[in-house]
């Protein structure tokens, strides 16, 4: 059985796109893929600390001595990563919030990011070790960034997700866009809908089938 982990991060609940096209891309995937054991985060209601010098303990020697708010901290590390790399699909719900991703993901991804378990370094460079996943990001925008090298320059969010999970080793990230979405009632329709077959081709087409031009656009 397959697992996929659910991850929502926006602030604005049922008025979240983000929110909205994630739900519908587990939904659409446990239709293409029964069987699939989903679990769920949701970032902005149980959101980890930031890194401070208490929750950077999993990152100390083995054997350290930690005290008992790093060892607490280093509990919630320990969950985080654990569900992160027993998930075969992640599905991360992230809107734009000032040309990049919400802080309370990146707190998440900083738990995450932990050395010798999702990437190690070598004697040629970081080596991602969270390999033979799946990452589907159901991305939200106000404006519109995707058509022009401006927009491409100013966004840091899909950009940043790419790069993060790369990073981590995993190569097939794909992503459904809706952006536009404060540009007026028909720009909206527009990133809707078009949103709507993004996610109908990234749920159901094995990935080796997948134009990766295609999934960006």
């Amino acid at each position: 059985m397959s697992k996929l982990l659910h991850i929502d991060s926006s602030i604005l609940g049922g008025n979240s796109v983000s929110r909205q096209l994630s739900a519908q891309i587990v939904a659409s995937w446990r239709a293409a893929h029964p069987g699939t054991e989903v679990s769920y985060l949701d970032l902005a209601v149980n959101t980890p600390s930031h890194l401070s010098a208490e929750s950077l303990g999993f990152r100390l020697p083995a054997g350290a001595d930690l005290s008992d708010v790093q060892k607490r901290e280093n509990a919630v590390s320990e969950a985080l990563v654990s569900q992160f790399l027993a998930a075969d699909v992640i599905v991360v719900g992230s809107p734009m919030y000032n040309f990049t991703i919400p802080s309370q993901l990146k707190a998440w991804i900083d738990r995450v990011a932990q050395v010798n378990r999702t990437f190690k370094y070598t004697d040629k460079g970081a080596v991602g070790l969270a390999t033979g996943k799946t990452v589907i990001v159901a991305s939200a925008r106000g404006g519109a960034y995707s058509t022009s090298d401006i927009g491409n320059a100013l966004e840091h969010q899909e950009s940043f997700l790419k790069t993060v999970f790369g990073f981590m080793g995993i190569t097939d990230v794909r992503i459904v866009r809706a952006e536009g979405l404060a540009m007026g009632e028909a720009a909206k329709a527009a990133a809707l809908a078009s949103a709507q077959a993004e996610l109908a081709a990234v749920t159901q087409v094995p990935a080796a089938n997948q134009p990766t031009a295609a999934l960006a656009a």
